[in-house]
């Protein structure tokens, strides 16, 4: 029987609750939402419609005010990063024939149709792949050396997000990723067994609410 996937919304209203009851301090980086006419704004900007999920999500938080680690790997973009991260990478992909795959790949460096939706600690963009056909809505990651890489990529952001509150509120791990504590009280994400952060002590992050 196929698990029933949250909504982008749901998820968040649990990932926030948790956040707030026990970093309060990485909650705070959470910004306000996103207005539909702020969205709808973005999106004649790329030329292209932000996927579903990705605006309930924005309803939800419009980014962060700094990089964080309140999610696994990736932290959310605000909608203008979205905008200059898109734009940035069509100009860069423009002037190195980025958009044409290589031989030797399978995906070319980017596409028009990739919607950066956040960013991992090195800069490389999480991406919604908008391409029509049945990997439609799937997430990848693009802007390193090579082409996109889709490699056990989640299906959609509504997925990712339901995994994270699932595992702050029942346990366990994000496809790996365990959630801890950090000494400064904020959020981490590790293997399992994980101890110690930069040589401080981690501890596991506590299930559910108080």
């Amino acid at each position: 029987m196929a698990q029933l996937i949250l909504p982008p919304s749901e998820s968040w209203r649990l990932i926030d609750a948790w956040l707030a009851a026990h970093v309060a301090s990485d909650f705070a980086h959470l910004d306000p939402p996103a207005t539909p006419d702020e969205i709808r704004h973005a999106e004649r900007i790329p030329g292209a419609r932000v996927p579903g999920d990705l605006a309930e999500s924005l309803q939800c938080h419009n980014g962060v005010s700094t990089w964080t680690t309140i999610l696994p790997e990736q932290s959310p973009l605000a909608l203008n990063g979205i905008v200059e991260q898109w734009q940035t990478c069509m100009d860069v992909a423009a002037e190195n024939d980025g958009l044409t795959p290589r031989p030797w790949e399978d995906e070319p460096w980017w596409h028009p149709l990739w919607v950066p939706w956040a960013e991992s600690a090195d800069g490389a963009a999480q991406i919604i792949d908008q391409r029509p056909g049945p990997d439609m809505g799937r997430l990848g990651w693009a802007g390193h050396s090579g082409g996109g890489d889709f490699t056990e990529s989640w299906p959609d952001l509504a997925s990712l997000l339901h995994a994270v509150a699932q595992a702050l509120h029942q346990g366990g791990d994000v496809r790996g990723p365990h959630p801890y504590l950090t000494t400064q009280g904020g959020m981490w994400w590790d293997e399992e067994g994980c101890r110690e952060l930069h040589g401080h002590p981690l501890k596991a992050a506590p299930i559910g609410l108080p």
